[in-house]
């Protein structure tokens, strides 16, 4: 019985043992968990400079995106006013002319003959207007006299009146037949440049048959399509900053003209902008760039700095070393492409110019997360660093 006893002590005395042990290692496992938990209050977000930036006052643009092609806005079709064979045609394309230099000839041998056959009509009806008007005074002498009668005048006088309009119809087709042959004489309408060359010497052309086109180079313009929703933004004169195909320098240009009227498929609205003249500018180049809506100077944010996770949009600010969120009301959003860096968005309340915000290269920050902004004297970390590179923490 004494051996018995003796063995339950000494089982309780470990089961003892084992007890303390596991609640002690217990409770230092939950120790270090708080400390765990407890250890980010104590650390730190390191940021890089690129991942802050302040609330100031900057200049913002807003744009609108155009493409079009390049026309000149004098350009004349020489066509041939009268059929036959082309003679002579001594323009070439890229050849400079004048207004009213002569640039071909059609045959003129018919129309010569035709001049020549209304010219003796109308000769012919002349004749025939003295013969009748010499009858109409003899008949009146006559009447006069009493050899005849008043009716015999009467058709003396309407004798004399058709060969007078005759005489003038003779004269009218002598005048159409001078002004054909005339138009066998090919002239430039306006000063240019010869951008096509339609037909070759001894072809024989129609009327209205496209012979050479010419542009006028001085005065160019843009046509571009611009949605329906957007046309509303757009003012004549507005000043616009073009990409043309062959062309490295931006090409300056000014809305001229705003068609009042929309296209019937796409519902679009052409826009016209004066384009200013420049070495290269050919009509047909492509183009695109942006016409300026509106330009002011107000507070501003990076657009990465302004979060959109939530019903209102925010920004994080760094006030006494921590993260502290502040809701923002919105205005003009500026386009990257124009300024050449990156969007901006206007603030107009919610936080003071000065602030420190962060970017959203950052990433999600919890609001009262300790951070350490870049020395002052620090560069910048590379464009292309990500935000996981440009953060750290720190004790």
């Amino acid at each position: 019985m004494k051996r018995r006893a003796a063995w339950w002590i000494g089982a309780a005395v470990v089961l003892l043992l084992v007890g303390a042990a596991l609640g002690g290692g217990l409770l230092a496992r939950k120790a270090e968990q708080g400390r765990m938990l407890a250890r980010p209050a104590d650390v730190a977000l390191e940021l890089a400079p690129l991942d802050v930036a302040r609330v100031q006052p900057r200049e913002l643009l807003r744009t609108l995106e155009i493409t079009g092609a390049l026309k000149a806005v004098n350009s004349a079709v020489v066509k041939a006013k009268v059929a036959g064979e082309v003679q002579q045609l001594s323009v070439r394309e890229g050849d400079r002319v004048t207004a009213g230099q002569v640039l071909g000839r059609i045959d003129a041998t018919e129309y010569a003959w035709k001049l020549r056959q209304a010219q003796e009509q109308s000769a012919q009806a002349g004749a025939q207007l003295d013969i009748a008007e010499r009858a109409l005074e003899n008949n009146r002498a006559l009447v006069n006299q009493g050899f005849i009668s008043k009716n015999a005048l009467d058709t003396s006088v309407s004798n004399a009146a058709a060969a007078r309009a005759a005489l003038q119809a003779a004269r009218a087709a002598a005048e159409l037949a001078r002004k054909a042959q005339n138009d066998t004489v090919l002239r430039a309408p306006i000063a240019g440049e010869v951008s096509q060359r339609a037909a070759q010497p001894g072809e024989r052309v129609a009327v209205d048959a496209k012979l050479v086109e010419i542009v006028d180079l001085s005065r160019i313009e843009l046509e571009a399509a611009v949605a329906p929703e957007d046309v509303g933004a757009v003012r004549i004169g507005a000043a616009a900053r073009l990409q043309v195909d062959g062309i490295a320098a931006p090409v300056l240009a000014r809305v001229a003209r705003i068609n009042p009227a929309a296209q019937a498929g796409t519902r679009a609205v052409m826009v016209y902008l004066a384009v200013e003249p420049q070495p290269g500018l050919r009509q047909g180049l492509f183009a695109k760039g942006r016409i300026e809506l509106e330009r002011r100077t107000a507070s501003s944010v990076p657009a990465t700095a302004v979060r959109i996770d939530q019903a209102r949009p925010y920004v994080l600010a760094v006030e006494d070393g921590r993260v502290v969120q502040h809701g923002v009301e919105l205005g003009l959003r500026a386009d990257a492409a124009a300024r050449g860096d990156e969007a901006l968005v206007e603030v107009n309340s919610g936080i003071a110019d000065g602030s420190t915000v962060l970017r959203g290269t950052v990433g999600a920050v919890r609001e009262g997360t300790r951070v350490r902004l870049p020395a002052p004297g620090e560069a910048p970390a590379p464009a292309t660093a990500s935000a996981s590179s440009g953060a750290t923490t720190t004790r």
